[in-house]
Parts: C-alpha cells; structure tokens; sequence
C-alpha cells in the first residue's frame, strides 16, 4: 500500500519535480526549506512545508518528517540522497527512507570499495590505485577523484608527474569541503572517452531490471551539461551487455530502488569499464522516463512501499528519443561563473505540439518571478528536455524550447546551450567528454550586445519620464528640429554611448556610431499593469515601468524588421530577452553626475569578486609585494573555486577580506598598488 504522506528532503526543481508526482498519486507533499527560503517555489507548490536550520542537518529533516506525520522520507538528489547515515536515521525512527539500504549506499558511495565489489562480480573496471602513495603514480594522463565523491566535484585531470603535486592538494580541498573526505583515488584516464550510464530499478523481491543507457559525453569540468537518451553510440548489442553488467553491480551490493551505474566507454574500441554507481535518482533521469514512458519517482515510491517491479526486462522498450540541457546561473562570457539576483521576469516553455502528440517539451524548475538565486546552492535552476521519434527532430525541438526560454534578472547559460545543441559534431553524434572543451571558443559568443539590442533599451529609457522637472524631459526642442539626447548604457559588454530624438512610439531616431535610423518600440496591450507566471506565450507582467515581479512585452521595429522582447525594469536597470540571451542595462544621461567611468579592474589595481561567494583563501598579506597574474585569493561559489590574481606589478595597499567572510559579485577584495605610486 502506497503511503498518504511525503517529506521531501530537497529544495528547487527536483523538490518540484517530486511533488508533481505526489500530486498525481494522491498523496500529501511536506516540503521543508531553511528561512532565507521559505517563499521558494517547492515550498508554494507543496501541501505542507517546515522550516529547518539546514540541508544537511539530519536530525532536523526527521524531526520535520515525524512533526508532518510524514510515513516516508524522498531525499532527491545532491544534500542528503546518497548520506548512510541520513538513511541509517531514518530507519531507527521508523520513516522509510525512499532509496536504497544504508549498506548499499556505503558500498557504492566509497569509489575504491565500489571498485572492488563491482570487480568481484565480473564488471570491468579502469585500472587505477589507491590512497596512500598516489604520489608516486606515474601512469599519465590520468585523473584523480574523491573516493567519497560524486557528480564530477574535485576530480581533476593531470597530464604530467609534474602537475600532480598541486592537482592532489586541489582535489584535497575539494573533497574535504564537499564531501568531509579528502581520500582519493587516481584512475589511468580514457583519451576520447565517452561517459555512458545505464539507469537500474530493483525490488525488495529480487527483481532487478535496467532501462537502457543515457549519452552525459556533453561536459564541462566533468559536470554534465546536454545529455540524452538512447546514447547515438550504442548499438542493441552493446546495450544489452552494459544493461547486464550493471544489473550484476546493482546485485553485487543488495541494491533496492532507481540507481544509476555510470561507465566510461572508448570511442574508438567500445570497451567499456565501471566507473561509478550513483545511489539515487540521478539529474538527468527525465530522459529515461520520455523513452520509456515511466515515472521513476512513482516507480521509487512502489518499491520502497514494498510493492514489486510490475514489468520485467522483456518488457522495457525505448521509443524515440530525448534530449536534455541543464540551464545554469553561470555566465559564459565570463569563464561560466556563476551568476545570481533576483528573477524579475520568467518565460518557460512547455507541453507538446497543437494537434499531436510530439514534439513533447518539459520543464523541470524550481524558478519562480521574485525569488532569489543565490551563491549557497548548486547553480542549477532547470532543465529544459524535449522529446521526438528521432534524435534529429528532438535537437530542433529542445533549441525552440531554449529559445524560448527566458529568465530576465540572473544571467543563465541558455545561448551557450543553443550552440552547443547545434554544434555539427553534436548533431552528428560525435561525442566524447572533451568535445565541449575544444570547441569552446565556438560555443561563447561575444559578450557586447547587438546594436539592435541597445537600440531597443535606449529607447525604452528615453521613453521613461525622468522626474517632473520639465527641464528633465529627454526629448528636447529647439527651433526647426528635435534636439538629440544622449544616453550612456553600461552591460555586460561594454559602455554604449546612444543618441536618441522623437517620440519612441511614433517616429524616433537612434544613432549608434554616428548613423542615425528610424526605429519605433511598443508595449504589448497590459505591458504595464498585473502579473502573469504563464509559460512560452504567457501575457504581459510588470513591464518596461514595473519593478521586480512580472515582465513586459515589447515590440521594437528597427529597418523594416519587428523583433519581440521580453522586457522589465529594476530601477534604472533594464533588462531584454530574445530568443534565449537577456541583456542588461544601466541608464547614464551624459553630463549627468551619475555618469561615472566603466568598471574598475587592472587600470587601478582594484580587484573585484567575480561572483557572489565566500572567500575561501587569502594568499597574499597587506603590504606584500606581488606581481601581474599572482594570485591572491580563493572565492568559492556554488560548489566551485576561482583564484583571484594580481591585476598588475605593485603592492597591496587594501585587503577588505578575510577567509570565510560572504562577497557580492563586483566586491573589492583588494588593492594593488604601483610601486611608483
């Protein structure tokens, strides 16, 4: 008998994502979320929701469950899905814990462990060694990782004896603050490697299946970034065989519920080797679920009420194909870091075509118009997956519903993921794990906006009143023909100095470097009144006049050629979205004594945070000499490290922070001054 009542132990999309099916099944969600959440989206969309101190505190989550009467507990992914000790507890306090044993998620959470089980039972494993002496390995290229570890967090990749030394303190570091272990293991690293996972599903009564394989060769700093299912590597053979040899890794530890066991593949042999089991619902499993039809979460909450398979092997069958893209608070242009602030505006695609059947779009997402992103949880805010009866068709569809796609606020990696999806090796299917790095410069596009685009906010700016001073009326006059006025727009991309005249509505001009042309802007019907969190094709919210919450739609007619954006103010910050890219800008009348020179950096010796985060290390004293490219300090943010350096030769004169104090993205951390000066 299913259970009436569930405690999700997990925050954002996949918190949503687990409460959809709850819903559907009829049972009661209990949501859970510290203070700084509790108007999160997974909290709005649960029937019950408790605050708890934290995440990770496990006494608090059962606490939460037996004051809910919650008879199950479904810890998601990331925080406490694959903790022993979290399931352990669960059990002593009589709540189910929806994964599988305490004993199993030892066995697999430990890789060196893992290894030797999985080996035990006749599935191939990458030859590699163990702590202590990894010093002393000397078979390269190769690639360490935490033993402890999981999703790609502190594995590094070394090429030489020589960069092992400082690779093996670099994942150290990582493993102990991710994990609270810092074993690690080194493994002789696969050139042209592709990474292939077979999702697995086991039962309380022996049965143990798998679903066919998922293609995650799409990676960046070994994260998953595009993946899909059937991989376009694989043949039935192959399948059948890796699908086999992940059953027996899944038995070789008593295995019960949805687990995923991941294989790295050669890309020119198609030998395969064990490389990890994840012991819980992985990131990317609504592929899986679109070519086969099933809920793995429903599928989760059978087994762990007891209840059998209801299929057997012979009955899986794989139809079409999916694919599958993560968007990410990361900014691209910037090296990916990531990025944060409040979502102003939303735009998410979704459902299949009129009239059929396919395309199907999904959305699994934890964003909502008004909350925050901040720098303390994994950047993952979505993920985007379409569906089609063939690979080709489902690559074009799942490009629609990202350019669909728009979150006005945060700066997301949604253009990267266009170009990446459109590569002619990814649509081809030649993958492998270092495709996306070799092709990088191919994939981040300049930073600075189109000059249409800046056309588009300069107008959108002249046409604001700028106070009730007549004087401060942009659009000034003079005897015979309209005065110009000049604005200076900062974005990401640069300063852009725009010259604007007439009425924006009617017949304005804009001249950017010198040639003036005619352009006309018009908010949709409502732009500037209400709210709507509809989808793709949802109405306006609070438009090109409105603060945070809700965003305009806006019509701007540039050479004969209209282009629709989606369009919302914050303050004197505008901010633009087309086709999956956003735009922000900052508001300068020139003259005005707001009108200030660009950013800082090298030019003055001031060194910034580059995003929202906390200062991990300080490697350099005030009064310390240094020179250009040293570096100074460590932020991290959202699971990730970025040394800070030197902007140039010279002292350091100001140093504001200390290790574990919390930055802003643009924060001074110090000031290196010249030796001259």
């Amino acid at each position: 008998m299913l259970f009436d009542r569930v405690l999700i132990a997990n925050r954002g999309e996949i918190a949503v994502r687990i409460a959809r099916t709850l819903r559907g099944l009829g049972i009661t969600s209990v949501a859970v979320h510290t203070a700084s959440d509790a108007g999160a989206r997974h909290v709005r969309e649960a029937d019950l929701a408790l605050e708890v101190p934290r995440y990770l505190d496990i006494e608090a989550m059962v606490e939460a469950a037996l004051a809910s009467g919650a008879q199950a507990v479904h810890p998601g992914y990331g925080f406490l899905a694959e903790n022993a000790a979290f399931a352990r507890r669960c059990a002593e306090a009589g709540v189910v814990f929806v994964g599988p044993p305490a004993g199993a998620i030892d066995a697999m959470g430990d890789k060196i462990r893992a290894k030797a089980t999985v080996s035990a039972a006749g599935v191939p494993v990458v030859p590699g060694a163990t702590e202590p002496g990894l010093e002393g390995w000397r078979d390269f290229p190769a690639l360490i990782k935490p033993s402890a570890g999981g999703g790609g967090k502190g594995m590094v990749l070394v090429r030489s004896a020589a960069e092992l030394p400082d690779a093996l303190e670099s994942a150290r570091r990582t493993a102990r603050a991710a994990f609270g272990d810092d074993t690690l293991l080194i493994e002789r690293y696969v050139e042209n490697p592709r990474h292939i996972e077979i999702q697995v599903l086991a039962d309380t009564h022996g049965n143990v299946v798998h679903l066919g394989e998922r293609e995650c060769s799409l990676q960046r700093r070994h994260q998953k970034i595009i993946e899909e299912a059937p991989s376009p590597f694989v043949s039935a053979g192959t399948r059948a065989s890796m699908g086999a040899a992940a059953v027996e890794a899944a038995r070789s530890v008593g295995y019960v519920g949805a687990g995923t066991v991941e294989f790295i593949v050669d890309g020119t042999t198609g030998a395969y080797h064990f490389m990890e089991m994840n012991t819980r619902l992985q990131v990317e499993h609504p592929v899986t679920e679109l070519v086969t039809g099933l809920d793995l979460v429903e599928l989760q909450l059978r087994v762990a009420a007891g209840e059998p398979l209801p299929f057997g092997q012979a009955e899986v069958r794989l139809d079409g194909h999916a694919v599958e893209a993560r968007v990410y608070a990361e900014d691209p242009a910037r090296g990916f870091l990531p990025t944060g602030g409040q979502v102003l505006a939303l735009r998410e695609p979704g459902g299949a075509a009129a009239g059929g059947a396919w395309p199907v779009v999904r959305v699994d997402s934890g964003l909502a118009e008004g909350g925050v992103v901040g720098s303390e949880f994994d950047p993952m805010l979505s993920k985007v997956v379409a569906w089609a009866p063939d690979r080709a068709t489902a690559l074009r569809t799942l490009d629609r519903a990202l350019a669909a796609t728009a979150v006005l606020g945060v700066v997301t990696n949604v253009p990267f993921l266009r170009a990446l999806a459109a590569h002619p090796a990814v649509v081809a299917g030649e993958l492998d794990t270092g495709l996306v790095e070799r092709v990088l410069p191919e994939l981040v596009g300049e930073a600075a906006p189109p000059e249409e685009v800046v056309a588009a906010a300069a107008l959108v700016f002249h046409a604001m009143p700028q106070g009730d001073d007549p004087w401060e009326v942009t659009d000034g006059w003079r005897l015979g023909e309209r005065a110009w006025t000049t604005w200076r727009l900062e974005s990401r991309g640069g300063v852009h100095a725009v010259k604007v005249r007439g009425l924006p509505e009617e017949s304005a001009e804009v001249a950017i470097n010198g040639e003036a042309v005619p352009v006309r802007i018009r908010l949709a019907d409502g732009a500037s009144h209400g709210a709507s969190h509809g989808g793709a094709e949802g109405g306006a919210g609070g438009g090109a006049g409105g603060g945070a919450g809700g965003g305009g739609e806006l019509f701007v007619t540039l050479g004969g050629r209209t282009a629709r954006y989606l369009c919302v103010r914050d303050a004197d910050t505008l901010w633009l979205g087309r086709d999956g890219a956003s735009w922000s800008f900052i508001r300068h009348l020139i003259g005005d004594p707001g009108d200030r020179a660009g950013a800082t950096g090298a030019a003055d010796g001031v060194v910034r945070s580059p995003m929202p985060g906390t200062v991990l290390v300080v490697k350099a004293q005030q009064g310390d000499r240094v020179n250009e490219g040293q570096p100074l300090l460590i932020v991290e943010a959202m699971k990730m490290e970025h040394t800070v350096t030197a902007p140039r030769d010279g002292v350091v004169s100001e140093l504001s922070v200390r290790a574990g104090q919390p930055v802003d993205m643009d924060a001074v951390l110090a000031v290196v001054t010249s030796e001259e000066a």
